[in-house]
């Protein structure tokens, strides 16, 4: 068993109070095998901590778990859930900016997200599109992308949070940097030599040229950079196919060229079990990739499995991390 000395120290943000984040995250720790797996340090308010021992009735004090109350909402108020409130989503984004500057400063290796509401957090005052785009402000980081990360598959994609119209504006130097950044990741998730495969923008990848010229204009230099850098990678492949083959085997990770061309089949093959891992900014963060779930919240039907596989990614790609530096030290 790995020694307390070695174990990654990781902070979790407990999300929107009124939402299911610590709830999922009461039940996750309440799991030996995830407890064990990292010092985990809460960062939230405690009456979202209150609120989640009543609902779950596991009591938070036998966990010998580290939590940090911020005090960002009223103490002696109980937790509104499902009720959207600015003061809510103030603290959400309290929350994640303190562990980013844990994370920054070495007092954590790594960082988990419960749900937050963006609603909230817009109500109270501040600019914000995302936890990743939020994240990466705070890194001072400017070409973040976001991966989603399964048991059998992973995905990172080359364009978001955008237009349709816009992602199809493609740029060969942003696609050679997403698979760089996606080959990285799969590194620090135990992959020696990553095998990826990158989706084509049109219907079977252009077919020579019939359907678009995008794939052969932009998407094949990309991947013959990248192949001449020593990544194993292959494309463009025709995005209609390339998912079942990869979730059979043939690939550890899909780069795809926008939001839904990832999305969509990854929650569709394993939803529950999916992670989404911010890639481009100079810590580890996963998340949950559900939301707050207001209708559910307070009521004990939230299910913890998808914060239980953000955890124990957080805690794989720490130790990776750990070790990887810890062997450049010593050379």
């Amino acid at each position: 068993m790995t020694s307390i000395l070695s174990k990654p120290t990781i902070v979790v943000t407990l999300g929107d109070p009124a939402g299911v984040g610590a709830e999922v995250t009461l039940k996750a720790l309440a799991i030996a095998d995830v407890r064990q797996r990292a010092r985990w340090i809460l960062l939230g308010d405690l009456p979202a901590i209150r609120g989640a021992e009543k609902v779950t009735g596991i009591p938070f004090g036998h966990l010998g778990v580290e939590f940090r109350d911020l005090r960002m909402i009223a103490a002696e108020e109980p937790v509104g859930y499902g009720s959207l409130r600015a003061e809510y989503g103030k603290a959400a984004a309290r929350y994640v900016h303190d562990a980013t500057l844990m994370c920054l400063s070495g007092e954590a290796g790594a960082m988990v997200t419960a749900p937050l509401n963006k609603e909230a957090v817009t109500l109270s005052g501040l600019s914000f599109s995302g936890h990743t785009e939020y994240i990466a402000d705070l890194c001072g980081a400017v070409d973040s992308r976001m991966l989603l990360a399964g048991v059998k598959l992973s995905v990172v994609h080359v364009s978001t949070h955008t237009s349709l119209r816009n992602a199809c504006n493609l740029d060969t130097g942003r696609i050679i940097r997403t698979i760089e950044l996606g080959n990285e990741a799969m590194k620090l998730m135990g992959r020696d030599i990553p095998r990826i495969a990158v989706c084509g923008l049109n219907p079977h990848a252009g077919e020579n040229g019939l359907f678009g010229v995008e794939d052969a204009q932009f998407i094949r230099p990309a991947v013959e950079a990248c192949q001449a850098r020593g990544i194993r990678c292959e494309g463009p492949v025709a995005p209609d196919t390339i998912f079942f083959r990869a979730f059979h085997g043939s690939h550890d990770l899909i780069v795809a060229m926008y939001h839904d061309q990832g999305h969509i089949p990854m929650k569709l093959m394993d939803f529950e079990s999916t992670v989404n891992v911010s890639l481009g900014i100079p810590i580890i963060r996963t998340s949950v990739d559900h939301g707050t779930a207001f209708d559910i919240a307070g009521k004990n039907l939230a299910s913890e499995q998808n914060m239980v596989a953000a955890m124990n990614m957080a805690a794989t790609m720490a130790a990776h991390k750990q070790t990887t530096m810890e062997m450049h030290a010593s050379a």
